[in-house]
């Protein structure tokens, strides 16, 4: 099956599977707030972008590592932990990487290309347990080379015990233009969502029985959050997108495309499937112990998400989501 996932067709009629449970079933986006960890909770009130920078950098670590609240010791059993991460060469997942790695834990760290890989284990300190890969996840083929790749990064009898599928991009909110993946996908939920997909079905029969995974999601999925409610709000509608158009598809709800709402819509289609992967996991005697997590670490501008925005913008952004929408 997993060969077979790696073709367009196939998989979107694999995730029409996957979202058609939480559509038919009556999930709103709003009903996954309890579900999901937040670094925005009320107790960061009156913080500074930058604290809650770090607070979400620390949250996401403690997270990994099952901590509620996270002290970062080397895992909750004492043991160092093998974790995948991506997206760790900018952002909250540096931060975190950085906090792993000085806890003791080995780290493979695939970005987008080998070179931004390395470099990031340069910037972490080196060291035989921080490991570059490289894995595009706007490439299906790119994310299949490194599924073959990762049994000689684990290392001979080594399983994994993390993966943290954190990378993610958001296109100019301005943007018209309908940019795809090298498959055909449009590029905010080809890369948000259905490239981690694909990752995570290669990920899962390396996780140890007892494994984590835990995906940066975002509040913006929610309308009735002040992220989410700003602009046109989240929806999926019918997944009428992907059953007309298939790989071809501009949004998935089969309207006009618009960036900021793709970003939204991508987030959406992340905190459907976390609640589908742990039901299914759930029903395996295989994987029925291992959990997984959605991640909200709040509006944080000065991270690789935003690489794509006008820094003035962006600046402008900073401070009215601060002050002005209270985004978190």
């Amino acid at each position: 099956h997993r060969q077979n996932i790696k073709d367009s067709t196939m998989m979107i009629r694999y995730l029409l599977v996957c979202l058609s449970i939480g559509v038919a079933t009556g999930f709103s986006p709003g009903a996954f707030r309890s579900e999901t960890v937040s670094a925005s909770a009320t107790s960061l009130e009156g913080l500074s972008r930058r604290d809650l920078f770090d607070a979400s950098a620390v949250s996401l670590a403690g997270l990994v590592l099952g901590q509620v609240s996270p002290a970062l010791a080397a895992s909750v059993d004492g043991t160092p932990k093998t974790i995948l991460m991506t997206g760790s060469n900018s952002g909250i997942g540096f931060e975190a990487a950085k906090k792993l790695a000085a806890a003791g834990h080995k780290l493979i760290l695939p970005s987008r290309t080998l070179d931004k890989a390395v470099a990031t284990v340069a910037a972490l300190g080196g060291g035989p347990n921080i490991i570059p890969a490289e894995c595009d996840l706007a490439d299906l083929s790119s994310i299949e080379k490194f599924g073959q790749e990762l049994p000689s990064l684990l290392g001979s009898g080594t399983s994994l015990d993390i993966a943290c599928l954190n990378a993610g991009l958001a296109r100019k909110v301005g943007a018209s233009d309908v940019a795809r993946t090298k498959d055909g996908f449009e590029l905010t939920v080809g890369t948000n969502h259905l490239g981690h997909f694909y990752l995570n079905s290669l990920l899962v029969p390396k996780l140890q029985p007892r494994g984590r995974i835990v995906v940066t999601a975002s509040s913006v999925h929610d309308p009735d959050s002040p992220g989410g409610a700003q602009g046109k709000t989240a929806t999926l509608g019918d997944l009428n997108g992907f059953l007309r158009d298939g790989k071809d598809f501009e949004m998935v709800d089969g309207e006009p495309f618009n960036a900021d709402k793709a970003y939204k819509d991508s987030k959406l289609c992340n905190v459907f499937f976390f609640r589908e992967l742990q039901r299914r996991l759930a029903a395996s005697a295989a994987t029925k112990d291992i959990c997984v997590n959605a991640f909200t670490p709040g509006l944080i501008v000065s991270t690789g998400l935003f690489r794509d925005q006008p820094k003035l913008f962006t600046k402008i952004f900073d401070v009215a989501a601060t002050n002005v929408f209270k985004v978190g």
